[in-house]
């Protein structure tokens, strides 16, 4: 792929985001009735293309069970308040409470009580009662000190998820997590990332993961770019991931899921993501703003509360609607906010796609106009895209 001239003996290749691109409507259109964006991982299938980020300000056992209900999946963070709390509500209630200068410092103090090991057990038997496929998520750090925990207590999906999780962890102190060992130990399906790169990618399908988590710094809350300057616009960072998991299928006849993770406020950024090469999307902020989330009005990244380095903020969302309306409609906005996968099932009827796979090969084309053209009253109003 070219690349473009940085500076004398530095070069690189230009990267798009979601807002960078357009999906190209083909010759054919479809019903939106017959649209399937059902999706599966491993024996697990799911109505919506959907897991909920393993963040505390979205996901909470009840939130986890909803979701189920509705579809999705949603991942609860086994390293969060709920964990480390036998009843975390007086915690949301102070968290929503504190002023922006005042937040991470206190949550730095929230969280630094310790893990509870039994109430690991206990909140994944309280979704598991509830009929509905249960996955958790720990950071590799702590996946060798509590993931048997979890696997005895009927966890259905692993989700060993940090900033960047490589497949050649390097130290000289610690024994790094060895990822191939550990998932071809158990049978259970292990989601891995993020990543934002074609070998990342590749390495990390090729330790026998079921996905692969794709986003380094787009989420909201996050502040991995600015703090650490790392990351990929995600339009360029799945179709990277994608491409990596066509030679993997070559090499293996083993299909992995490539799963967006972050970076999308709209149903159109996530028909975007699918049209890039994901399977699914994780969903965070969006989610943040149901009346039913956790976070009353505010959402956190996993490491906003990082004892030495905090690369996440605490950032306030506007409640929308219920979790089914965010989710499903209808939609009393029309700034794609709501319904998503509603938007994502139209996208996909009106471009010609039947299936998330065919969707996959959409054409894609780099429109910097896309959002701004003829669109100055929205703008100039602050209304619909503006």
């Amino acid at each position: 792929m070219a690349e473009v001239e940085i500076g004398i003996g530095k070069s690189g290749r230009r990267a798009y985001g979601f807002d960078d691109i357009a999906i190209v409507p083909s010759r054919r259109t479809r019903d939106p009735d017959d649209i399937d964006i059902s999706w599966e991982l491993d024996a697990y299938q799911f109505e919506l293309p959907l897991l909920v980020s393993a963040m505390d300000g979205v996901v909470s056992p009840r939130i986890a069970i909803e979701v189920g209900k509705l579809g999705g999946l949603a991942v609860l963070n086994l390293e969060g308040l709920w964990t480390r709390y036998k009843d975390p509500e007086p915690l949301y209630e102070e968290i929503a409470s504190l002023s922006d200068a005042d937040a991470t410092k206190r949550m730095q103090e929230i969280y630094a009580e310790p893990i509870q090991p039994d109430l690991i057990g206990e909140r994944i038997r309280e979704i598991k009662d509830s009929g509905v496929v249960v996955a958790a998520s720990l950071t590799p750090q702590r996946v060798g000190r509590f993931h048997e925990l979890a696997l005895e207590a009927g966890l259905d999906i692993l989700v060993i998820q940090g900033t960047v999780v490589s497949a050649e962890h390097v130290s000289s102190t610690t024994e790094p997590l060895n990822l191939k060992t550990f998932i071809a130990r158990y049978e259970i399906p292990v989601i891995v990332g993020g990543c934002a790169s074609y070998s990342t990618a590749l390495h990390l399908m090729r330790t026998g993961a079921a996905g692969v988590l794709v986003g380094v710094g787009p989420g909201a809350a996050c502040t991995t770019r600015g703090v650490l300057g790392i990351g990929v616009p995600q339009a360029t960072a799945l179709a990277d991931a994608a491409g990596a998991r066509v030679r993997h299928l070559e090499e293996t006849g083993r299909y992995v899921q490539v799963i967006a993770d972050g970076g999308m406020a709209t149903g159109g950024d996530i028909a975007k993501a699918i049209a890039c090469g994901a399977d699914a999307v994780m969903l965070g902020s969006p989610l943040a703003r149901a009346v039913e989330a956790p976070g009353r009005g505010y959402h956190w990244g996993m490491a906003t509360f990082h004892a030495d380095l905090p690369r996440g903020t605490r950032v306030a969302t506007r409640t929308l609607g219920t979790l089914r309306e965010i989710l499903l409609g209808p939609a009393p906005v029309n700034n794609g906010t709501m319904n998503l996968f509603g938007a994502l099932r139209t996208s996909m009827a009106t471009t010609g796609y039947q299936t998330l796979k065919e969707f996959q090969k959409a054409e894609v084309m780099v429109a910097p106009a896309l959002r701004t053209e003829g669109k100055s009253l929205q703008r100039s109003q602050g209304v619909g895209m503006g």
